[in-house]
């Protein structure tokens, strides 16, 4: 074979695989970290079973009509840590967070990522509530009663379902989220908009949620992972070395 040929051969080789590469490498860069949540086209299924935290209830259909009495089972772990993402949608814009939770004790710390880059720490007894910020050393506290763990996480209190007249609520079943099961719920407000929960069955914790203004997405959470070990004092320490107790139950 002639040389030249050869040569153009080789040439003609090591592009096409410096190409395959690179093109391996960019769909691993561009490829989403972000939950993504079912499709409206998938049908929240109330058939099926589902073991409540203790296997003291085995919930067999959820509908609009029992979902709140399925919630209701449901129990938070006593200790755990994870991370939320957060994304909130605008004319013309969206902007995203994330959000660290630490949970022991009766205790929660949230460590929030501002937009402008500064972290806001927040560390709750239920009783009294405690605030600042890098860089400072100013803390401030206040009852629990007015800033609760779920405000200071900016996620909604899926609770608020028990709450709700049954007919706002207009779909419910069991839906599958980064292989978690879990109970979903929509339901319709004021003004226009409505609410998508996602709670886990087997931890009881909100997985993921959205809300709707006419129909277009406006806020969206989602926390697919979870790590149940214990928690550490240091996850309940103030910037000057103070431990936040728990509050003792009579």
């Amino acid at each position: 074979m002639d040389r030249r040929r050869m040569n153009w051969i080789t040439a003609g080789t090591i592009v096409l695989v410096v190409l395959a590469v690179a093109m391996t490498l960019l769909g691993g860069l561009h490829r989403s970290t972000r939950l993504v949540l079912p499709d409206d086209t998938e049908a929240a299924d109330g058939t099926g079973d589902a073991s409540a935290p203790g296997g003291d209830l085995t919930v067999v259909k959820v509908t609009p009509e029992t979902v709140q009495a399925a919630i209701a089972t449901l129990e938070r772990p006593a200790q755990y840590r994870r991370t939320i993402w957060i994304e909130q949608f605008w004319d013309g814009g969206s902007g995203s967070y994330s959000v660290s939770v630490a949970v022991g004790d009766g205790r929660t710390r949230v460590d929030r990522t501002l937009p402008d880059g500064r972290v806001r720490h927040a560390v709750t007894n239920g009783v009294t509530t405690y605030i600042w910020y890098d860089g400072y050393s100013e803390v401030y506290s206040g009852p629990a009663d007015t800033v609760s763990a779920d405000d200071e996480q900016d996620i909604p209190t899926y609770e608020e379902v028990l709450a709700l007249p049954v007919e706002d609520i207009t779909a419910a079943g069991y839906q599958m989220i980064s292989n978690t099961e879990c109970i979903y719920v929509e339901a319709e407000e004021r003004d226009g908009y409505s609410m998508r929960y996602w709670v886990s069955v087997d931890t009881g914790l909100l997985v993921a949620a959205e809300k709707l203004l006419d129909g277009e997405t406006v806020y969206r959470m989602a926390s697919p992972t979870l790590d149940a070990s214990s928690s550490f004092s240091s996850d309940f320490t103030l910037p000057d070395g103070t431990l936040v107790s728990p509050v003792e139950t009579p």
